[in-house]
């Protein structure tokens, strides 16, 4: 079986990615997210995913009310570890793309080949309009054009040094950066609509995809070969970067448990709030991360594998053997305990990760 990556996305917002009264309730701190990301490192995980979140779902788990910024941590974590690839995520809303070039030339001088973005078009309005950012809906029509010149300017910086970019959304006038990159600085996309996944079959290296379903690891498998054919036609290797959330204890009746746990507390005043936000982009496909949202449910209608760790195992197996697949992203219930569980019983039963494992390699 071939060697598959895996990484964690980071708890930057509180509570992670449970939107429930009875899972457990945390707030993002650099403390935590340093030993959660050292503790990675430490089981010879690939890679770390921070998101950036700029306005909660409310609801009496507050969840996602109480953010970290994706950069600044980042570039702190970059710090205090020596192998881990690190992807910051940029809301390209509120930042420029020449100001974004230079704090990723700056976070790979600190972790030289060690950093990539994720580029965040926007689906919820309210984190924008809140600052007086948001262009209007028509946006959700246009955020992929204007994606990618966005990243057109910081490949054009990365490479050259310099832009000249003259677009409908970002006019450069030979805009200069030094020092460049001393590595590749790796894009991650998290398009799933039909111009999500063309979007990222060009300009990114990975596309972020959602699993699906409980207990059904193969379900993204469609998502993934649009990926691949789209990236074919370009004559590019763009794979995909898996989410999965992970409950898994001794055995599948205590796991069973805890997702039934979490399930009761489902915080539905928050989960209203998700649903009303991904429901404005009324030109969104079937596909699009905003329809899978606007399902609605306690774990953001992500792929959850719940069961003993022989069967997590097996699960992660499975995923990692869909062709296209290049990693997985993983979420906790408890981050620091689920990664102890997953580093010491469940990774080594993986097949996708034997390669890694016996050489030692953590990170690319």
């Amino acid at each position: 079986m071939a060697s598959v990556d895996i990484g964690v996305f980071i708890p930057i917002g509180n509570n992670g990615w449970l939107i429930s009264t009875t899972s457990p309730q945390y707030k993002p701190s650099f403390d935590l997210n340093k030993r959660i990301v050292q503790k990675a490192e430490s089981y010879n995980l690939d890679f770390a995913l921070s998101m950036i979140k700029l306005r909660g779902f409310g609801g009496p788990s507050e969840f996602w009310d109480h953010n970290l910024e994706s950069f600044t941590l980042m570039s702190a974590l970059a710090a205090v570890t020596s192998k881990i690839k690190l992807f910051a995520s940029s809301a390209i809303l509120t930042l420029n793309p020449a100001l974004v070039a230079r704090m990723a030339s700056t976070i790979d001088s600190i972790a030289p080949g060690r950093f990539g973005i994720n580029i965040v078009t926007g689906w919820q309005s309210a984190e924008y309009t809140q600052m007086g950012l948001w262009p209007g809906d028509a946006y959700f029509g246009y955020r992929y054009d204007y994606a990618s010149e966005y990243v057109q300017v910081l490949k054009d910086l990365w490479s050259s040094g310099v832009s000249n970019l003259k677009g409908k959304y970002f006019t450069m006038d030979d805009c200069k950066l030094s020092p460049q990159p001393q590595g590749s600085v790796e894009i991650v996309a998290a398009g799933q609509s039909g111009r999500g996944v063309e979007f990222a079959s060009t300009y990114a290296d990975y596309n972020f995809t959602m699993g699906t379903g409980v207990n059904t690891p193969t379900a993204y498998g469609p998502a993934t070969a649009r990926l691949v054919e789209a990236a074919a036609k370009k004559e590019r290797d763009v794979g995909s970067y898996v989410l999965f959330m992970v409950i898994a204890e001794e055995t599948e009746a205590e796991a069973q448990a805890k997702w039934k746990l979490y399930n009761d507390g489902v915080d539905a005043e928050a989960i209203a709030w998700m649903k009303g936000e991904s429901t404005k982009d009324v030109k969104a496909d079937a596909n699009a991360t905003s329809s899978k949202l606007a399902e609605g449910s306690v774990n953001m209608s992500m792929g959850t594998l719940v069961g003993s760790f022989e069967q997590v195992a097996a699960m992660l197996d499975e995923a990692a053997s869909v062709k296209g697949t290049k990693g997985l992203m993983l979420t906790f219930d408890d981050f620091l305990e689920g990664l102890d569980k997953f580093g010491q019983k469940i990774q080594p039963l993986m097949k996708s990760r034997v390669g890694r494992l016996q050489d030692g390699v953590g990170s690319r």
